[in-house]
């Protein structure tokens, strides 16, 4: 593992990048702990006030400094981000070893369940969930909504990789040896999906946090909990681009590309890494 970062910060400027932005967003998850202000309290400070070296992203109409705000609201959308994937790679390794190395009617029924979460509309589904739990609607419910729904394409990716896999003389000798189908796909089949299971992680952690946003700003998340989502919500309420409040957007939008920019070298770094010819490629080999 070591090994495999260390190449990645030697050969990929895209790894390297990643590393700083995601860096610089870890610190303010850290920072977060160590907060001189409550998020949940509000009028704590002059309102309004641009960014300064006392309210380094200036203060919002709420009374509230939007830095420190902020390193709460990154750490909560990373939260929904890890719960989600966690859920929903459960899910989808469970249906990808499963219907790759069973095969025949299970395989089928499997396929078509995931087919069937594929072709959903899920953001009115997600509406829809949203107002029926409105009331109930937390960052833990909403990621758990967020992970059943998140599994369908990675399941495939895992099943065609295991579908070969199970062609492999491997398996074969391990079958013709007694090796039980559990033990199989436990022990020689899910090292091999390891890497696309870690690579399509950080893809859906890319896409919880977007979900996560788009329903935060639409009103139907916890608006009580700080969020990128909610900040977005509680600066449009205030009509903070009417009023001349431009840092209150900016300042959650740009760490919002930050986030997903880093989030994003790092997947396709690592994605293509995976790869054996790109990674002979980047080293030159």
């Amino acid at each position: 593992m070591l090994k495999v970062l260390r190449d990645l910060l030697r050969y990929d400027g895209r790894f390297r990048l990643a590393v700083i932005l995601l860096g610089g967003v870890v610190v303010m998850i850290i920072l977060s702990y160590d907060s001189p202000y409550d998020p949940g309290k509000t009028f704590v400070v002059p309102w309004d006030l641009p960014p300064s070296r006392e309210h380094l992203f200036g203060t919002t109409s709420r009374g509230q400094d939007l830095f420190w705000w902020l390193t709460f609201a990154v750490r909560n959308s990373l939260y929904v981000g890890v719960v989600t994937a966690i859920i929903s790679r459960v899910i989808s390794v469970l249906v990808g070893l499963t219907a790759g190395y069973r095969g025949g009617w299970l395989d089928k029924v499997l396929m078509a369940i995931s087919d069937t979460f594929v072709v959903l509309p899920l953001l009115p589904i997600l509406i829809l969930l949203s107002f029926l739990l409105r009331d109930s609607m937390n960052l833990l419910t909403l990621a758990i909504i967020l992970g059943l729904f998140g599994w369908s394409f990675d399941a495939r990716l895992i099943r065609s990789q295991v579908l070969s896999l199970r062609e492999r003389s491997f398996t074969r000798t391990a079958v013709y040896s007694g090796t039980s189908g559990f033990r199989i796909t436990i022990q020689e089949h899910l090292p091999f999906v390891l890497p696309i299971v870690f690579a399509t992680t950080l893809n859906n952690i890319l896409w919880s946090i977007g979900m996560e946003v788009t329903l935060s700003v639409l009103g139907l998340s916890d608006l009580t909990t700080p969020t990128l989502g909610t900040a977005l919500y509680w600066a449009n309420q205030h009509g903070a681009l009417v009023a001349g409040l431009w840092w209150w957007i900016t300042a959650p939008a740009l760490i919002a590309v930050v986030l997903f920019l880093g989030l994003y070298l790092l997947f396709t770094s690592i994605n293509e890494f995976i790869d054996p010819r790109t990674r002979l490629r980047l080293i030159g080999g």
